[in-house]
């Protein structure tokens, strides 16, 4: 059975940093791409960065683009995202997902969800 377990979320005020794992289990996802979402109370989920398989394409969010850094060790089916400069529009859940082949930001593309981890941005 797939199982997405994202870790790192927290409470943090404008201007830190945070970083989310998310391990995977259940098969092998070095072959796949790799992405991080997010949902604010009352919006819709959104996406923040996706990787390819190989890590050598990457693709984020206008609102996160040089702030946030995702990156995957495909040896610990594992993906991260570093968040710096965090601002109080960063507050959301944050979801970890497995796609396809191709990378994608619509939450079509994925496959397998994490369970989200809270993040929490005071001004």
């Amino acid at each position: 059975q797939v199982q997405l377990v994202e870790s790192g979320g927290g409470l943090v005020q404008a201007g830190a940093s945070l970083s989310l794992s998310c391990a995977a289990s259940g098969r092998t996802f070095s072959s796949v791409a790799m992405g991080w979402f997010r949902q604010a109370p009352g919006k819709e989920r959104e996406f923040v960065a996706a990787i390819s398989w190989s890590g050598s394409n990457k693709y984020y969010a206008e609102s996160v683009k040089g702030r946030f850094t995702i990156s995957r060790d495909n040896a610990k089916n594992t993906q991260y995202l570093r968040m710096n400069s965090l601002k109080p529009e960063d507050t959301a859940v944050y979801y970890c997902a497995v796609g396809g082949l191709r990378v994608g930001v619509g939450v079509e593309n994925y496959d397998y969800w994490g369970q989200g981890t809270q993040v929490t941005v005071s001004s």
